[in-house]
């Protein structure tokens, strides 16, 4: 990561609002000095970090200032040690990993002894913050020690999501909690992941001289393809006619991707002001970089002090009056923090405490699958609820709660025989059709596995596909939430599909590549697979291997269209609530058999034994 742009301490009391937001945020930290200093010690190190990111933080309403100079600070600090020239890479690396795992240390005793951690742990005590998001971020300025280069965007925008993202989601949470909540609408998802990219290549060109001293060279080699001699001569700090050209290019792009459709609407308008004060200061560095020519390569651009604060002037008259009126939600003191002692233990395991799924109620276990013959991604029309209700005498609600259980039990399956990806059909845009009570039982029982369901723990990362605009906003919140609570499990990926449309995708997709056409980022006459594939909601979903339907059907019900071109069908007479783990067992052991030929004369996989 560049930053230069659930505790485990006693509970809190519960937090109360503050009249019209009048807290300093001095008052936050006033009954313990140690803390008072440990985030004084934060403001200065985010000040001298990056003054823009100091400047934006202070148009946040005063009760969060001292949490988001911790979050940002925690993050300088270990860019520091990642970039720490004449240390070798390895002990670079090294030093990362320890105050890593440091501070899941002193978020299990409460407090620390590193001032910067220290305030950490308080904010997240006070805010009640998952740190557990963090771990891949921290992962990747552990990796970010070793040296950087980057073959192409895709490659790019995963590092910029691994390292960047997760900080600025831990903000995001904070004016949530805090009564000002700054929601991204999941039907914008592409404006915001454009912004992120923005702002990641803004700072990569601010910060190109000290990045080629460090041996990184964070362009991605795609985009110095068209610039013959551009990477080399970067590679040797020599401005060139090739190096203008690319940093022309590079910052028309940057510029291009933070000023995209306004992604402020429904926000609180505090927080609107924030996120745009932001991006007119990120584009004012970009009129910097063009500025700044060869000495680019010589030391960080930085725009004149008046023109920032015809920036910041306005942003902070207003923000002032949009806190003034707005009663925020202000943390309860903590009890006294338990004090850290040298003789305490070290540094403790992850604290994210998985467990694994729970046995099946008759012992069986799953078969043993090679690895060559295992599907990577099951994908399962869950059919049948509703009549194997009416079968029995009950209402349609109860069979889709007893189907709950069921997909329960393949997810237990699913994670026993170690398959990667699951895909549940789980509310369909045709759905909307069937009578209103049993779309509500549909819609809360959803809600209810998010919140409060026995998946919560096991090694899951939770994902949806599907649209935002007719769902419950309490739904989409849980939905969010889980996504980002769950990023970075390595266990299975499942993805729920809720008022989902395989042809609804597909025209979205298309959408989204005739606006990056608009916007020069793809040719039109030269859009394959792959520019499609990258325009999909989830653009790392792999292809489904096997598509599973229960209670007797045999369609694909408009379910993952481009997914499942070449997916193996499997149909089933039962209704999904009499389904268990066993099921999904036997599909797999039964695609295991099968010859995939994907149009070939012979079987590229799967051969019967």
């Amino acid at each position: 990561m560049r930053t230069n742009p659930q505790s485990t301490a006693a509970p809190l009391e519960t937090a109360t609002p503050a009249r019209h937001g009048r807290v300093t945020a001095s008052a936050l930290t006033s009954e313990d000095p140690v803390l008072r200093a440990a985030y004084r010690l934060c403001r200065r190190t985010t000040r001298v970090h990056d003054p823009a990111i100091h400047a934006i933080i202070q148009l946040a309403p005063a009760v969060l200032r001292p949490a988001c100079w911790a979050l940002w600070a925690a993050a300088s600090v270990l860019d520091d040690l990642a970039d720490q020239p004449d240390v070798e890479p390895a002990l670079r690396a090294a030093r990362v990993e320890a105050w890593t795992k440091a501070l899941a240390h002193d978020l299990a005793v409460g407090a620390s002894t590193d001032p910067v951690r220290n305030a950490l742990v308080d904010t997240a005590a006070r805010w009640r913050l998952d740190l557990s998001s963090l771990h891949g971020a921290m992962a990747t300025t552990r990796e970010d020690a070793r040296g950087l280069r980057f073959t192409d965007w895709a490659q790019w925008r995963t590092w910029c999501n691994q390292g960047l993202v997760p900080w600025v989601e831990q903000v995001r949470h904070l004016f949530d909690q805090a009564g000002a909540p700054m929601p991204l609408r999941l039907d914008r998802q592409a404006d915001y992941r454009r912004f992120i990219d923005g702002a990641q290549l803004t700072d990569t060109l601010t910060d190109l001289s000290i990045d080629l001293a460090q041996g990184h060279l964070l362009v991605p080699r795609e985009a110095m393809e068209s610039f013959p001699g551009a990477e080399a001569d970067l590679t040797r700090r020599r401005w060139t006619p090739a190096v203008a050209a690319l940093t022309a290019d590079l910052t028309a792009l940057a510029r291009r991707w933070l000023t995209g459709p306004a992604m402020t609407r429904g926000m609180h308008p505090g927080a609107a002001i924030v996120l745009d004060t932001a991006a007119a200061l990120m584009r004012l560095q970009l009129d910097a970089v063009d500025a700044a020519g060869p000495t680019l390569l010589a030391r960080p651009p930085r725009p004149s002090a008046a023109a920032r604060l015809r920036v910041l002037l306005p942003a902070r008259l207003r923000t002032a009056l949009a806190w003034n009126l707005t009663p925020l939600t202000v943390p309860a003191a903590r009890p006294a923090a338990a004090v850290v002692k040298a003789s305490d233990p070290g540094p403790t395991a992850d604290d994210t405490a998985l467990r694994p799924p729970p046995p099946h109620r008759d012992g069986a276990r799953p078969p043993h699958i090679a690895a060559a013959k295992m599907p990577d991604h099951v994908a399962i029309i869950m059919d049948g609820n509703g009549r194997w209700a009416q079968q029995r005498g009950l209402v349609r609600q109860d069979g889709h709660r007893v189907g709950a259980a069921a997909a329960h039990e393949v997810i237990h399956g699913a994670l026993e025989i170690g398959l990667r990806h699951l895909t549940l059909y789980a509310f369909s845009t045709e759905n909307w059709k069937r009578d209103p009570e049993e779309v509500a039982t549909i819609l809360e029982m959803i809600h209810h596995e998010l919140v409060e369901g026995p998946l919560r723990d096991l090694d899951i990362r939770k994902r949806w596909s599907g649209r935002p605009d007719r769902l419950p906003q309490d739904l989409v919140d849980a939905l969010v939430r889980e996504e980002r609570r769950t990023r970075n499990r390595t266990g299975l990926t499942l993805t729920m599909c809720i008022d989902y449309s395989g042809r609804d995708e597909i025209t979205r997709t298309a959408a989204a590549l005739a606006q990056a056409a608009s916007d020069g980022d793809v040719v039109p006459f030269l859009v394959g697979r792959d520019d499609v594939a990258r325009h999909l909601p989830h653009p790392d979903m792999p292809d489904v291997d096997l598509l599973w339907r229960t209670g007797n059907e045999q369609r694909t019900s408009d379910f993952l269209p481009w997914h499942a071109a070449y997916a193996e069908l499997y149909f089933t007479p039962d209704f999904w609530p009499d389904v268990d783990r066993r099921d999904l067992w036997q599909a797999i052991t039964k695609y295991s058999r099968r010859q995939r030929r994907y149009g070939a004369a012979t079987p590229t996989q799967n051969t019967t034994d």
